[in-house]
């Protein structure tokens, strides 16, 4: 049976990725080359941690430690590159992908010889709790075939031997549970070599001289079974100033007493019926202690705070917590659980209850808890809480080495034969929860920290966010009452929506009201809604949201707490990754490794991935609050206003790009003086593959902006900015937002009198006006802002103005005058150089020469707008010409022709997403259909038509 459940097993002969040993990949024809150093170690982390992400933070710690270079995020990304290169040509599939905060190596399980190794003991576990003992021990022989010598052996790095480490415990309790099941299988004889040269390796490990007692006694060896008592006793005194344990004492006893049963377990001593046996002889040796031992005494340790009694968490997550902390049956449970999230989440609150809730029934040996301040300034070191912990399990303090390694051994020897629970509270890093994991699998661990810490390795990570809207009333209605929140529904919704459901905050807002049972839930509302004063309210006793927050803040290092507060300053409900390097004036190639920090550290969260593939960010309503508390306290007034010049900058460059990218140049649109800032180009390239997408996509945040400018002085920006956005409002129809973005910049320019601005502000109002039919305030926005453009001698905003009252003009009838300022417009643009001016106004004026009958100049004229326009790329020009072709014909007569050019047009304006021009041409396709005698075809297309238009 257990060679069938080796043979069974995937992957057992040659995982395609092998750390339990010599680090390797293997190919179709073999080993493939891994270059040594960086890539090698890159490797190594991210296998180690397969299908979870590892945040480069913790890679580039693994290659520099605390002294990396400025190019160490560069470097690792060029690593990954060439990794991802390596992984191509592996056996079986496997990628690198890049999630935030770093990367993830996702493979089948069974590809990594690890996770299968972990994989195949916990199924072992399983089976031996089913007394199915020869299966189990053939899973564990063969997850120990797969070993070929210490955990990356031959790689040199101490950090990685630091993450090591477990895997090389977790080898040997897979030993231990072995030579225990074939123990049980009465295979004492065949265990005994074994067991010695085991126990001569790790001389300290009682579980395995206990299991060697067990297997020379039940040989008939009884005398080397005391022998080997007294030896390991005197060893643990010499050395760690320790009795044995209990266990190993009991064992030692009940071979002493013959109380050991010829089938009991190893470590477990019966009670026999027969007679004591008689005291050992000179040659046996004498028992080690004739009375009981003056060291460590048996201690069951009870640290765990109180439990929250009104606790509110997701349905199920307790019981799940639970499930993994015991195993429940699945073999992959067991490891320990690591509670992340944003401050005020409830992440140890949700530890504290599910660690009651196993106390006593899993966890009988007791319970270890320790805050290890890691968000504050002084969080406790390891040593620290060794001895602490050593000192509740019994140790008396003179015993208690100096040495943090020796305090390590002895904590995890104090717990190898026990089942204790470990709550690690807010935890600093992985460097800091390391030496507090013990070895024994039948220990439980669980540990909250707002940072991921995913360079643990094995663990079940739990990531907390803000309660959903039900969790979030019903924890408030425990707290002030369910009636009073019934009472004043609405108000408890506007309630928890103002605190984000956070639950620290809405924990206090509810004790806040628990005080005062004569306030109502709205009257709170009405005080939260001030924002500066927002955080004062978010207070009661010891409770406070600005503390908790200001733990996280001043843990960070300098440069993210100024990026987090510069961020604030944002009024867009998302944050694309460029605008950290606007703010915080950095022009590194991959600027989202700016807020990589601030992810880690549950400030800010990725919300998506964007169309370029880069992340997009969200404050938490409360934490927004926090950091423009900061902002205001902590920067002066020039500089945020030069970070803000350089965040609008940025916005109004990328703004400038897609209206060239879209256009084919700087065409038919003025521009401002002020600065720009630039993202690295590539980043741009990604950004603006689409130009009219990212202006559709960034509307919100673009208008914004406009408003933003506009309120803080920035006039030049605020301007160009709004008129720029005509690129999207023009082909989407976005009527409103173009007026509403016009008139918070025209404010602006009129304050500061600028004048250039003031004009082209004017001037695209009119078009706009002009769009709408509203005749009157087109022509006065129009001829306002001519005056303005003659006193400045500004010949584009001239041309611009011009073309539109020409076309006002001929919609009037009066082609005279059409013609004359289609002329005049034509010599501006030409003396602009501006291409698609020039062809604009050549499509336009055949209106005025098809009235004077000129047919042939009238169609020179288009065939040379549309080749300036094709020249360009500027689809949308070339959509406007044809269509103005189209109608030409259909005036000719030529129906046929007519309906050819309107249908390519109408294609160009549907690959554009422009809908206004859809409709336009669905409408000229109708008259195409008539004149053509198809009805049906042109009713079809006017239907189509007014529902565009909607």
């Amino acid at each position: 049976m257990a060679e069938e459940s080796a043979k069974a097993e995937p992957g057992r002969e040659h995982p395609a990725f092998t750390l339990l040993g010599p680090l390797q990949v293997h190919g179709p024809d073999g080993p493939l080359h891994v270059p040594p150093g960086r890539q090698e170690i890159i490797l190594a982390g991210l296998l180690l941690r397969a299908n979870q992400v590892v945040g480069t933070e913790h890679l580039v710690d693994l290659i520099w430690g605390d002294d990396p270079p400025k190019t160490a995020r560069t470097q690792v990304q060029i690593c990954i590159s060439r990794l991802r290169k390596l992984l191509d040509r592996a056996a079986r599939p496997a990628a690198i992908a890049t999630r935030p905060p770093g990367y993830v190596l996702t493979t089948e399980p069974g590809n990594v010889d690890a996770a299968l190794f972990t994989d195949l003991v916990g199924r072992a576990r399983q089976l031996g709790r089913q007394a199915r003992r020869e299966e189990a021990v053939g899973l564990l022989r063969t997850a120990a075939a797969l070993w070929q010598g210490d955990c990356l052996s031959g790689l040199g790095n101490h950090r990685l031997a630091n993450r090591t480490r477990h895997l090389d415990e977790e080898r040997l309790t897979a030993t231990e549970l072995r030579i225990q099941l074939e123990l049980e299988l009465d295979r004492h004889e065949q265990l005994a070599g074994e067991l010695e040269m085991l126990v001569g390796e790790h001389p300290l490990r009682e579980k395995l001289r206990g299991q060697l007692m067990t297997a020379l006694y039940r040989s008939g060896r009884r005398a080397e079974a005391l022998r080997t008592y007294r030896r390991g006793r005197d060893l643990l005194v010499r050395e760690l100033g320790l009795e044995p344990g209990p266990e190993l004492r009991e064992l030692e006893a009940a071979i002493l007493a013959g109380r050991l049963s010829p089938d009991a377990a190893a470590g477990s001593p019966t009670r026999s019926t027969e007679a004591p046996a008689p005291r050992p002889t000179a040659d046996e040796e004498a028992p080690a202690t004739a009375t009981p031992p003056s060291g460590p005494v048996l201690v069951v340790p009870r640290q765990l705070p109180a439990d929250v009694p009104d606790f509110v968490a997701e349905p199920g997550l307790p019981a799940t917590l639970e499930k993994i902390l015991t195993g429940g049956g699945d073999p992959e449970g067991g490891g320990p659980v690591v509670i992340t999230g944003k401050p005020g989440t409830g992440k140890s609150s949700l530890a504290v209850r599910v660690a009651h809730r196993l106390a006593a029934a899993d966890f009988p040996d007791g319970q270890l808890y320790c805050d290890l301040r890691g968000t504050t300034g002084s969080p406790a070191t390891p040593a620290e809480v060794l001895g602490r912990f050593l000192r509740a399990l019994g140790i008396p303090g003179q015993m208690i080495p100096k040495s943090p390694h020796e305090r390590a051994e002895m904590y995890r020897t104090r717990l190898a034969s026990r089942r204790i629970l470990v709550v690690l509270d807010d935890a600093a890093g992985e460097g800091q929860v390391l030496p507090l994991l013990p070895g024994s699998g039948d220990c439980g661990v669980i540990v909250t920290s707002r940072s991921r810490l995913t360079a643990l390795p094995g663990v079940h990570r739990v990531e907390l966010d803000v309660l959903d809207e039900d969790r979030a009333l019903e924890l408030l209605a425990r707290i002030v009452g369910r009636q009073r929140v019934e009472r004043e529904r609405p108000a408890a919704e506007a309630l928890i929506r103002t605190v984000g459901r956070l639950p620290l905050a809405l924990r206090i807002v509810a004790a806040r009201l628990a005080a005062r049972p004569h306030w109502t839930l709205a009257s709170m509302v009405c005080r939260l809604a001030d924002e500066r004063h927002r955080l004062d309210e978010l207070t009661h006793g010891e409770l406070t949201v600005r503390a908790s927050l200001s733990l996280t803040y001043d843990g960070l290092g300098e440069k993210d707490r100024r990026l987090l507060r510069l961020l604030s300053m944002a009024r867009t409900a998302t944050l694309p990754g460029w605008l950290a390097g606007a703010l915080a004036d950095d022009h590194r190639p991959f600027l989202p490794d700016l807020l990589d920090p601030l992810v880690g550290a549950q400030m800010l969260d990725v919300v998506g991935v964007e169309s370029s593939g880069d992340f997009r960010y969200r404050f938490h309503e409360v934490i927004h609050v926090y950091a423009r508390e900061r902002l205001a306290a902590q920067e002066s007034a020039e500089l945020r206003g030069a970070a803000l010049a350089r965040m609008a900058g940025g916005w109004m460059y990328l703004a400038q790009e897609a209206h060239r990218r879209v256009y084919g140049g700087d065409f038919t649109v003025l521009h401002g003086d002020a600065p720009r800032w630039c993202p690295p180009q590539p980043y741009v390239e990604r950004l603006l593959t689409d130009p009219l997408a990212w202006l559709d996509g960034e509307q919100t945040a673009l208008c914004r902006m406009v408003g933003h400018a506009a309120d803080e002085g920035l006039h030049d920006l605020s301007w160009d900015l709004a008129t720029t956005l005509v690129t999207l409002f023009e082909v989407r129809g976005h009527y409103d937002l173009w007026e509403r973005t016009h008139l918070r910049a025209l404010e602006a320019v009129s304050r500061a009198e600028n004048l250039r601005g003031i004009a082209a502000v004017r001037a695209s109002l009119g078009s706009l006006y002009m769009r709408r039919n509203q005749a009157a305030p087109a022509r006065q926005a129009l001829e306002s802002a001519l005056s303005l453009f003659l006193t400045l001698d500004e010949p584009r905003g001239k041309g611009l103005c011009r073309r539109d009252l020409a076309l006002m003009a001929r919609r009037e009838g009066d082609h005279a005058t059409a013609g004359a300022l289609y002329a005049q417009a034509m010599e501006d643009f030409t003396a602009s150089g501006d291409a698609v001016g020039r062809a604009g106004v050549l499509t336009q004026s055949t209106h005025v020469l098809l009235h004077q009958g000129r047919k042939d100049a009238a169609q020179r004229q288009l065939e040379e707008a549309f080749r300036i326009y094709e020249s360009l790329r500027y689809t949308g020009g070339q959509a406007r010409t044809l269509r103005r072709s189209g109608q030409v014909l259909l005036e000719q007569g030529e129906p046929e022709r007519a309906l050819i050019a309107l249908t390519e047009a109408l294609e160009f304006c549907r690959g554009s997403g422009d809908v206004i021009g859809v409709g336009h041409l669905l409408h000229d396709l109708g008259h195409a259909f008539t004149a053509l005698g198809r009805t049906g075809l042109a009713r079809e297309h006017y239907e189509q038509a007014l529902a565009a238009r909607e």
